[in-house]
């Protein structure tokens, strides 16, 4: 592998090594109106109830939203610009390692590449 592409995926392999807690998903604040009739989030102009805090994920395929305090959403907040720091970082890896691994691939002689292939389809190689 060229030895800039080793360094660089080092660099990416220790700054994955420094990442801390994550999580996935969206955070809004959000202000929303009421069912009541007579509420002043209904007047015009409306006086909003909220400010609230969501975090919405999925789980299984299903969103899930779960409401959390100020002083929790700073915290949520931080662990979720962790958690797009580690797929920027991964991201990074899998490009690098693609790179990589074409070249490794390329320096194969061919006559090795189709025995390697064989053996990976559980086939003998023919001799060549």
């Amino acid at each position: 592998m060229n030895t800039d592409l080793q360094q660089r995926y080092q660099q990416l392999k220790g700054a994955l090594a420094r990442v801390g807690y994550f999580r996935r998903g969206s955070l809004v604040k959000r202000f929303m109106t009421c069912g009541k009739p007579g509420c002043a989030c209904k007047a015009s102009p409306p006086r909003l109830h909220g400010p609230y805090y969501q975090w919405t994920r999925k789980i299984g395929g299903k969103t899930v939203t779960v409401f959390f305090t100020r002083e929790q959403a700073n915290l949520l907040a931080g662990w979720i610009a962790t958690g797009r720091q580690l797929n920027r970082i991964i991201a990074q890896m899998e490009r690098l390692s693609l790179r990589a691994t074409d070249r490794f691939l390329k320096e194969i002689p061919s006559h090795a590449r189709k025995a390697l292939a064989a053996r990976a389809r559980g086939k003998r190689a023919p001799n060549s």
